[in-house]
């Protein structure tokens, strides 16, 4: 259903060292990073979907959006620990803690935070320990 996720940055530089902390946390693997272009992507063990970050298209500066979150999937509540931690640890600030959140599921494990840019991030872990 998803081809890929972009989302919009300032600064190239601190913008690679956030997403590539938590991208490694979640065991994503680098496709490419062009910082002449300014953008790079991550994927999993397939090709698709991606997550790319990159300037906005419109050459106009970035801007967070209002009620816009992208979640990522964990593959254990440990790497949901791991990602939050990175990503504080790079630059990003806690919206929320990681921890269970049973008002979703009974299993939801999930962590909040914003990169750098003030872009909203999820990394969430859906089954039972």
């Amino acid at each position: 259903m998803i081809s890929h996720i972009f989302i919009g940055i300032g600064a190239f530089d601190p913008a690679l060292r956030f997403y590539s902390a938590v991208m490694d946390a979640l065991g994503l693997q680098s496709k490419f990073a062009d910082a002449d272009k300014g953008w790079a992507g991550w994927m999993g063990t397939a090709p698709r979907p991606l997550l790319v970050i990159g300037p906005p298209f419109d050459g106009q500066p970035h801007s967070a959006g209002n009620g816009q979150m992208t979640a990522l999937l964990a593959p254990s509540r440990a790497a949901v620990d791991r990602a939050h931690a990175a990503a504080l640890a790079n630059g990003g600030s806690c919206e929320g803690p990681p921890g269970l959140r049973a008002h979703y599921h009974p299993n939801y494990y999930g962590a909040y935070f914003r990169d750098v840019d003030g872009n909203k991030l999820c990394v969430c872990h859906h089954d039972p320990v």
